[in-house]
């Protein structure tokens, strides 16, 4: 879909080997620019402002994710019928199943295990004194609580990560890290629908109660790989970069690492802020499904709109100072976990997880401090490739 700009527009490349390893000042270009910028390089809307992002992302009927939620129209039209990328009627009968397992009430019989895992973690950690955040804090914390949670067979769990980020890259326009993804992309898919199979499955988990709900008629029996995926997918890296991003944050600004430590109820509003200034996924997209006017500019049916929740949360005109790292602002209507039907619902699990962390270093590390922070390529997530950390108690 093409069309004439009704807007300012910008030759702006948002998946610029530079922008993807430090895309806030490329926000803060567009946000100057306005609520609507027509991105003439991919012919398609940007939103990079506060008020249209959330605005889109509660407006399923006009802004559809039933096209694909990535740039790309030919990857769009193989992404299938998954939670991300189906509308009421059907995406409500999916996320149901995921609801039961995931709402908070649910959750609590599972954070006492979570806690102590993060204790254990944290306590081993600091008596080596210094690690990567990445890859001995967070990922194998994320990676451990989510799979044994759906019981994921041990096997193959060490490929889930980087197969996990190849399938984010392909919410990108047709570029190189999209194509060097397909494969790995693939591999997830094969996982989830011929590997993570019932007889593989521990019994009465997560994974498990899936294909129950699809042999009870809850759910279409072919959708249950695809509710595997989401856990497979979505529900490990992203969380993964929260983490690691939370101790280059508190790395960074030590007096509100004191904060913290000093009064253990800001871990919740602690974690908020993390999520607000550093979100894992930065931006998904949607279409118009008519034509529609956003802020006196009219979106053609068929447009391509970049929904931008990492410019979002970085917008003056809805938080104050918002480059600054506040973790007594507790802003709880940032836009990481999206907004609408397509809230994300391991957003519950995310924060058990974050706040155990956080607690368990605020109960023993006095200061952290980090070398060399390297940032990964993505075309949809923001997090840290490495950070290696030295911990003071």
């Amino acid at each position: 879909m093409t069309a004439g700009p009704d807007c300012p527009s910008t030759d702006l490349d948002l998946w610029a080997d530079d922008v993807l390893v430090d895309p806030y000042p490329a926000y803060a270009d567009l946000r100057e620019l306005g609520p609507v910028v027509w991105m003439t390089k991919y012919a398609a809307y940007a939103l990079p402002r506060y008020d249209e992002v959330r605005a889109v992302l509660q407006d399923w009927r006009r802004f559809t994710s039933a096209r694909g939620v990535g740039m790309d129209d030919a990857m769009n039209a193989r992404s299938g019928r998954g939670i991300l990328t189906t509308d009421p009627p059907l995406h409500d009968t999916r996320r149901k199943v995921l609801n039961a397992q995931l709402v908070p009430r649910a959750l609590t019989t599972h954070e006492a295990g979570i806690t102590a895992r993060a204790e254990a973690l944290v306590a081993d950690l600091l008596e080596r004194g210094s690690f990567d955040a990445v890859a001995d804090l967070a990922q194998p914390y994320s990676v451990g609580v989510v799979a044994d949670l759906v019981g994921l067979p041990e096997e193959g769990r060490e490929h889930l990560l980087e197969r996990a980020a190849a399938a984010f890259n392909t919410f990108g326009p047709d570029n190189d890290l999209l194509r060097s993804s397909l494969v790995g992309f693939r591999e997830l898919f094969d996982y989830c629908t011929g590997f993570a199979t019932p007889e593989r499955l521990t019994p009465e988990r997560w994974g498990s109660q899936i294909y129950a709900a699809g042999e009870r008629g809850d759910i279409e029996p072919d959708a249950c790989p695809g509710l595997m995926l989401a856990y497979a997918w979505a529900g490990m890296d992203t969380t993964v970069n929260a983490l690691s991003a939370a101790v280059w944050l508190f790395a960074r600004c030590p007096d509100q690492w004191d904060l913290v430590r000093g009064d253990p109820s800001l871990v919740p509003s602690a974690f908020n802020e993390v999520l607000r200034i550093e979100p894992p996924v930065q931006r998904f997209t949607r279409l118009a499904a008519n034509p529609v006017e956003l802020d006196g500019t009219v979106l053609p049916e068929g447009s391509r709109v970049a929904v931008l929740f990492g410019s979002a949360n970085r917008d003056e005109r809805h938080f104050d100072d918002p480059d600054r790292f506040d973790v007594a602002r507790n802003p709880v209507d940032h836009l990481s976990f999206g907004r609408g039907i397509h809230h994300c619902v391991g957003a519950g699990l995310a924060r058990l997880e974050g706040h155990a962390i956080i607690a368990a270093l605020a109960a023993r590390v006095e200061r952290f401090e980090i070398g060399d922070a390297f940032w990964r390529r993505n075309n949809a997530l923001h997090g840290l490739a490495s950070l290696d950390v030295q911990v003071h108690s």
